[in-house]
């Protein structure tokens, strides 16, 4: 491809108009040529002049981070922030779910309610649901929010409980949030260069970046970044159950590292889609951005092209090519903390 979604987004509205502007035409190939491959290669040859004979301590707030394998290059950026999930009596809320109940569907459950068994907890008193209503209360009554999750998630009516996944998160602390995302040097079996992971401390998110400085330090970035989570952490991700989490799995295999990163998991492109395909061009995450957010990226790099211009970092041992695929990762870390607030607000 010679350009990614955002030219053919543009190159949508453009020719949805009058197509007898010349002005109109010009614009079209101006920013044909702006997404082409030229375009990304013009734009690395400035950095690398740009960042000539600097390094990444130079332009952002760098240390070394020891780890069991050695040292890691730890990036970190602090943002104010006004992060909050109010309480939303969830326990309540999942009491008037009856599908959650094993052989419960949706047209059971509306004859049930028909008969004004409104609740799990009115079911204790019917001849063929009580004990079932019972044990599943005295259940979930002492589940963890792993299991909470879990239990949602792996219920086969989705749609509701899917709007549960999020309401659920007022059941544990917004510490435990750890927004995480990767880049790497391709789709599957080459090196993770890149984790993030953005933490809230109080009134401020804090990114936590892991850079791959060579290959060999894969693994001190992967068991830095290990570092943040422990049994009560949540994954936060956009995409991250198909592809970040499997892709660390795999790099700690080929690296020797033994770890559980089973985590309960929001990815938030599944919500995005749920709660907001319809009013949007599509549910890319700079796209949810830019519609809902008013946020604007410049001089970001398509995902097509890190492998690249982290190639031309190590060739020329110059941090040109690298930094903007640092910020773009920090910026999406950062970003899943608003969707995540916003997604909560929408379902509530």
């Amino acid at each position: 491809m010679t350009h990614d979604y955002r030219m053919e987004e543009y190159l949508r509205k453009a020719l949805s108009g009058s197509m007898h502007s010349s002005n109109q035409l010009k614009d079209v190939k101006t920013n044909e040529r702006s997404f082409s491959h030229s375009y990304f290669d013009d734009f690395k040859k400035k950095l690398i002049i740009e960042y000539e004979d600097k390094s990444l301590s130079d332009v952002m707030n760098c240390k070394l981070s020891k780890t069991s394998f050695g040292d890691a290059l730890k990036i970190t950026t602090k943002e104010k922030i006004d992060f909050n999930i109010e309480d939303n009596n969830f326990m309540d809320q999942i009491n008037d779910n009856l599908k959650l109940l094993p052989r419960v569907g949706p047209k059971t459950e509306q004859n049930l309610k028909s008969k004004g068994y409104t609740t799990i907890e009115s079911l204790k008193c019917h001849d063929r649901y009580a004990d079932v209503a019972t044990k599943f209360l005295d259940e979930i009554e002492g589940m963890s929010f792993r299991e909470i999750i879990d239990l949602l998630d792996n219920n086969r009516y989705s749609k509701r409980c899917r709007d549960n996944l999020l309401k659920c998160i007022s059941l544990t602390d917004i510490e435990n949030f750890k927004f995480m995302d990767i880049e790497t040097k391709g789709l599957s079996n080459v090196p993770i260069i890149l984790i993030g992971v953005a933490e809230i401390k109080g009134s401020k998110i804090i990114a936590s970046q892991y850079f791959l400085r060579d290959y060999t330090e894969e693994p001190n970035i992967i068991d830095a970044y290990l570092s943040h989570i422990d049994d009560d952490s949540v994954h936060v991700t956009f995409n991250g159950k198909s592809f970040d989490v499997p892709f660390i799995k795999n790099r700690c295999v080929y690296n020797g590292i033994n770890a559980n990163i089973d985590l309960p998991h929001l990815d938030l492109m599944y919500f995005a889609k749920n709660l907001w395909s319809g009013s949007i061009p599509n549910c890319q995450l700079q796209t949810i951005e830019r519609e809902i957010f008013g946020i604007s990226r410049e001089d970001d790099v398509p995902g097509q092209y890190i492998p690249g211009y982290y190639d031309t970092y190590i060739a020329e041992n110059n941090i040109g090519p690298v930094v903007p695929i640092i910020e773009h990762n920090c910026q999406d870390i950062i970003s899943l903390a608003s969707f995540l607030e916003k997604m909560y607000e929408d379902v509530n």
